[in-house]
């Protein structure tokens, strides 16, 4: 709490708990930053709640005074909606803990929790979910929009393993939302939930996962012969088993002991590659990966998961300004890889990435209809992240996301993929979920949000 205020002179209720931070206090402006730094918001008030009755209280008090609210979790969000200007942050922070239940197959997740800190708990138990590729990335944000992971070709999305979800209401009513109890609201959570209250813990199934699996970075350079590279991948992958999970990257070579001098900060071609099945297979199953990059970095070997899902950590320094993109594509055509190859030797900063996500497989089973979230059957994404430092830089780096863009747009769907987007405009969210899902989940909304209290997201209006 704010030192010397009370929670009556803020405007919450006594019986409030939790921690309220306000623009004079010394924590404010580190409690205020979210991971991209292009976001410069300003709260009225950040509340770090204790459990769900101070979430409650953060609410209504927001409700009551007619300020906008947001929802923070791990405040990866690219577009700002986990921050801000002249309202009311809850930050779920505090909330932290993670409860694994092999014998039912799931873990609870209170709504604070992060990847890396979900991941370490169920590693115990040689269990995993499908989560984040990077591990600060909240848990609930992720699960909520959706969630491509590096487990999703086996495992499904984040969202197609939330089993049950306790959530508050706009009306400050805490319900326990399964299948069972509200299948059409938990229709809803699964890829549009931010828009229906708060979540205060995730029930999410998990799966098993070997001591060690083949996993790491197979580089080389971005030049003529990159070509031949990224077609070998394409054709490779698009009949290998869905245990091996890829994904193509075009980068600036890091200053790092792997590298060879002569290679850093030159444009290089990565190939992430991870082998979900028998560990028996794993070298028959990456060789061909391997033979194609021959004569350059070798870094797939046996690791944890963990260790796997950390890999990225590195390019997402918070602070940093960030710009990215999230779409959907058809195919990789021959011009569409020549071109994305041209766009990656442009690369500026040293953080910027064009990754090419390789998709289906369990995320594709699923039909179109079982949830919100939505675009399953395209097999590859398209995740221009555009990262830096010095402002001067901003107008490069944005050219590159539009430029990285445009060369994937004869593979375009159309749609896109929202946690990943950088705008919330009506016509981006409906091209997230599609102009019906978007009607049910407008007419969700008039049923559980008829105000838009839980406006600062990727907004669906209520009907």
């Amino acid at each position: 709490m704010s030192v010397g205020i009370t929670p009556a002179e803020i405007g919450l209720p006594d019986g409030f708990k939790g921690m309220v931070i306000r623009p004079a206090d010394v924590e404010y402006e580190a409690a205020r930053a979210v991971y991209n730094g292009m976001i410069d918001r300003h709260p009225l008030l950040i509340v770090r709640p204790t459990g769900a009755a101070d979430i409650r209280d953060a609410v209504a008090f927001a409700r009551q005074q007619k300020l906008p609210l947001a929802v923070r979790c791990g405040g990866h969000s690219v577009s700002g909606v986990s921050a801000v200007e002249g309202g009311v942050l809850i930050d779920l922070s505090s909330l932290k803990g993670v409860h694994v239940d092999p014998e039912r197959g799931t873990a609870r997740a209170n709504a604070g929790v992060l990847w890396g800190e979900y991941d370490r708990e169920t590693e115990m138990f040689g269990l995993a979910t499908p989560g984040g590729r990077v591990t600060t990335t909240g848990v609930g944000g992720f699960c909520l929009g959706g969630g491509y992971g590096w487990l999703s070709p086996k495992y499904g999305l984040t969202c197609d393993n939330l089993v049950g979800a306790d959530v508050l209401t706009a009306n400050g009513h805490s319900m326990h939302v399964t299948e069972e109890t509200n299948p059409e609201l938990m229709w809803a959570l699964r890829g549009a939930g931010a828009n229906f209250g708060v979540v205060t813990s995730y029930e999410l199934r998990v799966h098993p996962m070997p001591p060690l699996m083949m996993a790491g970075l197979l580089v080389v350079p971005n030049d003529e012969r990159a070509g031949e590279v990224v077609r070998g991948y394409r054709d490779y992958v698009e009949r290998a088993p869905e245990e091996l999970v890829t994904a193509l990257a075009t980068l600036l070579a890091p200053p790092a002991d792997f590298v060879p001098p002569e290679l850093v900060g030159t444009p290089v071609l990565r190939i992430v590659v991870a082998f979900l099945g028998d560990p028996a297979g794993a070298e028959e199953t990456v060789a061909p990966l391997r033979k194609l990059t021959q004569g350059g970095i070798d870094l797939v070997q046996p690791m944890p998961y963990t260790v796997f899902q950390a890999m990225l950590d590195p390019f997402s320094p918070p602070g940093w300004l960030n710009y990215h993109r999230g779409q959907h594509l058809a195919s990789l055509p021959d011009e569409v890889l020549d071109d994305y190859l041209a766009v990656g030797r442009t690369i500026g900063s040293p953080m910027t990435q064009g990754i090419v996500f390789r998709h289906g497989g369990a995320v594709s089973r699923v039909s179109e209809e079982a949830t919100a979230a939505s675009n399953r059957a395209a097999p590859y994404m398209a995740h221009p992240i555009a990262c830096w430092q010095d402002p001067a830089d901003t107008d490069r780096e944005m050219d590159w996301v539009e430029r990285f863009s445009a060369a994937f747009t004869p593979a375009l769907t159309g749609g896109v993929y929202l946690n990943f987007e950088p705008t919330t405009r009506e016509a981006d969210v409906r091209a997230g979920y599609g102009d019906d899902k978007y009607e049910r989940l407008a007419a969700l909304k008039q049923e559980w949000d008829p105000e838009n209290i839980f406006r600062g997201n990727h907004n669906i209006a209520p009907r």
